[in-house]
């Protein structure tokens, strides 16, 4: 039957504690945060009401934010507020609803949600009919969807650590290519640094101050203004929305940067945060802008300076009270010794730097595209499974959710 979920359930809110309330000692406070993953931060060791001791097993219900439903598996806890504790009443079993909850809560998040800087589900939401259809098919349906959930989601994680390696194996190709060159069988010497290793034996050895000289540029106010990040080098500033550094409105003391230029955040090269820039701009008067003195592939050089094991370099001649606050001056930097092969030969490792990141890419965007298909299938079978769309049991005797799999394996490899 259809009825207002607020019919089959019991929706207890949380206590509204306030930053006096928190304290190290007590039972950790359950907020929004712990029910994504985050570690407890927070903690009471006041008088509170029983009903909103949270334990392994219970249903919650987040209603602000993050919209969807958890069930508890962290330990005691005292919930907050904008998160329900979900009591499920006399014939209506708990699993099922919480992927009743699943199921309608982004539709409710759309349809219903209202909060200019945070989602927020209205009270009125409760007032939605829901299917409840007698217990032995909520029974059916949750340990069906328990079961094929579970595949779903295995598949997910198995993709996930997948995409996870990507970066590593970008990193590992990148500084096989530039530190070695392309040729497998190349004859190799000792480069005479520890940290360096054999170097092909007709790359010719030089210091970073016979290819860069610092020069600081500024009066150019009207150009794009460009960061510098550890995952991508020179950027356009406006290109990503996580940079918390503001942009100040007197840009005057901004310092010009070109094309081939080398752009350095001094406090942290060790990160990795400098690169070769592709854009004409202005970039932060705090960060070190060096215009290149000698011929060189800016691409091979990019690739060069950002690959290991330069940033742990960079982390060796920098100085400082706090390794977050480490600085590397412009003079140890350019001190730094440099292996070089022939002009030609750093385009063609610029080449083949470029294809393997191409293909490597092309792979990673598949493996995102295909957790993104399963994500979605694993929310319209719940959904399905909810209202009554599907008959469970054939559906399993049929194998569908197999034939279903099969074809998000089949687009990957499209």
């Amino acid at each position: 039957m259809m009825l207002p979920i607020k019919h089959a359930a019991n929706f207890l809110n949380g206590a509204a504690f306030k930053p006096s309330d928190w304290g190290n000692d007590g039972l950790p406070i359950l907020r929004i945060a712990q029910l994504t993953g985050k570690p407890f931060d927070n903690f009471f060791d006041g008088t509170i009401n029983r009903g909103l001791i949270i334990r392994d097993g219970d249903l919650l219900f987040s209603w602000s934010a993050t919209i969807d439903a958890f069930i508890w598996d962290r330990g005691t806890a005292i919930l907050n507020q904008h998160i329900f504790k979900v009591l499920p009443k006399k014939n209506v079993i708990k699993k099922y609803l919480y992927y009743v909850i699943k199921a309608h809560a982004p539709r409710w998040a759309d349809d219903d949600a209202h909060g200019s800087t945070m989602r927020h589900i209205k009270k009125e939401s409760l007032s939605n009919k829901v299917w409840i259809p007698d217990l032995e098919t909520q029974i059916s349906i949750a340990n069906f969807l328990d079961r094929e959930v579970t595949r779903i989601d295995q598949l997910i994680q198995k993709k996930q650590r997948q995409l996870d390696f990507f970066p590593e194996k970008e990193k590992s190709e990148i500084s096989r290519l530039v530190l070695r060159g392309a040729n497998a069988n190349a004859d190799m010497t000792p480069s005479g640094f520890s940290w360096r290793g054999d170097v092909p034996s007709h790359w010719t050895e030089s210091r970073l101050k016979a290819h860069f000289k610092v020069r600081k540029r500024q009066g150019y106010e009207d150009r794009t203004v460009l960061s510098v990040y550890r995952e991508f080098g020179v950027i356009e500033k406006s290109s990503r929305n996580d940079n918390i550094n503001k942009t100040p409105e007197d840009l005057s003391k901004y310092q010009l940067v070109q094309p081939g230029n080398l752009v350095i955040n001094k406090m942290k090269a060790w990160q990795g945060s400098l690169g070769i820039s592709k854009f004409d701009g202005i970039t932060s008067p705090d960060y070190v802008v060096m215009v290149n003195i000698s011929e060189h592939d800016h691409e091979y050089m990019h690739h060069l300076l950002r690959a290991r094991p330069m940033p742990m370099v960079y982390h060796l001649i920098s100085n400082g009270i706090r390794i977050d606050q480490w600085r590397m001056e412009p003079e140890k930097f350019l001190s730094l010794p440099v292996f070089l092969p022939p002009l030609h030969e750093q385009r063609q490792i610029a080449a083949s730097v470029n294809r393997v990141l191409g293909t490597l890419r092309g792979v990673s965007e598949a493996v995102s595209r295909s957790i993104e298909r399963l994500r979605e299938f694993r929310a319209a079978l719940i959904t399905a499974a909810v209202t009554g769309q599907i008959d469970v049991a054939t559906w399993h005797q049929r194998d569908e959710t197999d034939r279903r799999l099969e074809k998000i394996e089949e687009a990957m490899r499209a």
